[in-house]
């Protein structure tokens, strides 16, 4: 069975540098661009924030807003103005969604008042209370706006998308593999548009409990990627992420823009249980994308997150491809776990539509090339190796 080309024709982003892929485009496109962080809500962990958001634009009725957590809201934010950008409201009657999520939300005010009005009693006392808190303080509502597979139901309610819907979990390697499932779903001929991605909150102190632990964290002063030392340090940072992806012939047949072609995803989860098992496994993924590469200059985006181990294999592959540039968002906008993937490859097509390359975006970022060919890496901070291969409209 021949596969069909896949093509992105809408890009939904947000990033703390702004809303919308044109935003985004002109301040990472700045060579004297910096950061915009959140030192004080976290501290000592520095964040990357989303910036207020005009959720009236995407998600008109305040009821469904409010029934809404902030995860879900930049969700499903993102996911309209891809369908903007698509041009493809009409089309959502038949649009399959698959959405890459991690845990849901908690609510945060209700957890901290919990907490403090149990500490320091005992077990015993704590128990009962605790059950009748939770019990009596989360509305139905807020309650079911915790789960994961909400976003993608709030995202068919607020924009109609009717088609399949599936929600991933796994943190990095969730996004990866959404976007991967969604290409091939269409390649095979089982649809012919979908709309794929992911958003992440980053000021949530709850997320810094599950992440601090590992020592993965960056902690202290800001600094790029490169700059952080041997064992680096994660910056968590909010950002959403949504691509409407089409088979070719259907985009054609509509008269849409095309951003890029999405030529190939590859995935892989190496036990890192010895060093160079990510290396590796990058190795072997490209292998089997290598022989769709356009012709021409080679750029990567860099899914780095910082974490040292995982960063060190990272660039140790990318020694081995001969790439003409690298860009490194992740020292910009931070690390946004399940939404990276799906930011980066939007970052990727942008880049391939003008024709240009971001401004470097971390100090030891290299060249500046007119790209015919974009490679997205994605590097799970403690599992998970995924690669992208974008090629020009034209190709």
């Amino acid at each position: 069975m021949t596969r069909q080309r896949i093509v992105i024709t809408g890009i939904g982003l947000v990033t703390s540098l702004g809303d919308g892929a044109e935003a985004n485009w002109a301040a990472m496109s700045d060579p004297a661009g910096a950061p915009v962080l959140d030192t004080t809500t976290c501290a000592p962990f520095a964040l990357h924030p989303v910036p207020p958001l005009p959720l009236d634009a995407q998600i008109p009725r305040k009821g469904d807003q409010r029934q809404m957590e902030p995860w879900q809201r930049l969700g499903t934010y993102a996911a309209g103005l891809a369908l903007d950008d698509a041009g493809a409201r009409d089309l959502v009657a038949d649009m399959h969604l698959i959405v890459a999520a991690g845990g849901g939300e908690r609510d945060l005010a209700l957890d901290e008042a919990i907490v403090g009005e149990l500490a320091g009693m005992p077990a015993e006392a704590a128990g009962p209370i605790l059950n009748e808190r939770l019990a009596n303080g989360l509305r139905p509502t807020l309650f079911l706006a915790q789960l994961s597979n909400l976003m993608a139901g709030n995202i068919s309610i607020v924009h109609g998308v009717t088609g399949s819907s599936r929600t991933f979990m796994g943190e990095e390697q969730a996004g990866a593999d959404a976007l991967r499932i969604a290409a091939a779903r269409l390649g095979e001929g089982s649809g012919r548009i979908a709309l794929v991605g992911g958003a992440f909150i980053a000021t949530r102190w709850d997320l810094l409990i599950f992440y601090g632990p590992g020592g993965n964290l960056m902690q202290g002063d800001w600094a790029p990627i490169s700059a952080r030392g041997e064992h680096g340090g994660i910056a968590l940072g909010g950002m959403a992420g949504f691509l409407v992806l089409e088979t070719e012939a259907h985009a054609e047949a509509r008269g849409a823009r095309v951003l890029a072609h999405l030529d190939g995803v590859a995935t892989d989860t190496a036990r890192r249980r010895a060093p160079g098992e990510s290396e590796a496994a990058l190795a072997a993924l490209w292998q089997r994308l290598a022989p769709m590469r356009a012709e021409g200059p080679l750029a990567v985006i860099s899914g780095t997150t910082g974490a040292g181990a995982a960063h060190a294999e990272e660039r140790g592959f990318l020694d081995t491809i001969g790439a003409d540039a690298i860009r490194t968002p992740a020292s910009r906008i931070g690390h946004g776990v399940e939404a990276t993937f799906f930011v980066h490859v939007a970052l990727a097509a942008l880049a391939l539509q003008r024709g240009a390359l971001p401004a470097p975006l971390d100090p030891a970022d290299t060249g500046d090339v007119v790209p015919a060919a974009v490679l997205v890496t994605g590097m799970g901070q403690w599992r998970g190796e995924s690669l992208a291969l974008l090629s020009g409209a034209a190709s």
